[in-house]
């Protein structure tokens, strides 16, 4: 357990932009933590080799977080919202790369997609990951706050009160839009199949 809260995360997020080198030391252990345990719930249902899986998927994300630069962090919850798009892109372009859509058939992902299972970039069900994503992208200009529920408990696999902190709404607004968004990316890939 740390002892930093919240809280501190912020702080030393800010502390870390202004250039404090000792509060970016402070903040790897406290966002690696969190991280690792995002991103071992969104593989949760992945098949064996879990565990690599996992710490490759968070070690991309905190390599590519820790290089960006420049960027003004408002707080923990700006910080893992991009994370959660990081852990997005990873993995649809881990699917893309292993030319998942050729494997797939769209007929099957209106069948079986479930949006409450994080899918595996290296399964046979990759192209659901892919087409999921292409119906997120117009989602989102259409509804950027269902479409970042959606990215958070699936990519990063936050809980519906963890997505209510972050987006600061009420945790029965996110179940709500997240129903809503589900049944609207269902019907969007279905009409895509």
């Amino acid at each position: 357990m740390h002892e930093y809260g919240p809280e501190n995360i912020t702080l030393l997020l800010k502390a870390w932009t202004k250039g404090d080198e000792s509060a970016r030391e402070k903040l790897i252990p406290l966002v690696y933590d969190k991280l690792r345990e995002l991103a071992r719930r969104s593989r949760r249902n992945s098949a064996m080799g879990e565990t690599l899986r996992t710490t490759a998927l968070v070690h991309e994300a905190y390599v590519r977080l820790v290089d960006i630069d420049e960027v003004g962090w408002n707080d923990r919850n700006h910080f893992f919202a991009v994370a959660a798009q990081l852990m997005r892109r990873i993995l649809v372009d881990a699917a893309r790369s292993l030319g998942a859509l050729k494997r797939g058939g769209s007929a099957r992902i209106v069948e079986d997609l479930d949006l409450d299972e994080v899918l595996n970039p290296d399964s046979e069900r990759a192209a659901e990951l892919v087409a999921l994503d292409e119906a997120l992208n117009s989602l989102e200009r259409l509804d950027a706050r269902r479409s970042k529920i959606v990215e958070l408990r699936v990519f990063s696999g936050m809980s519906v009160e963890e997505t209510a902190d972050l987006l600061q709404v009420s945790p029965q607004t996110v179940m709500r839009d997240w129903k809503v968004a589900k049944a609207w990316l269902l019907r969007e890939i279905s009409m895509g199949a």
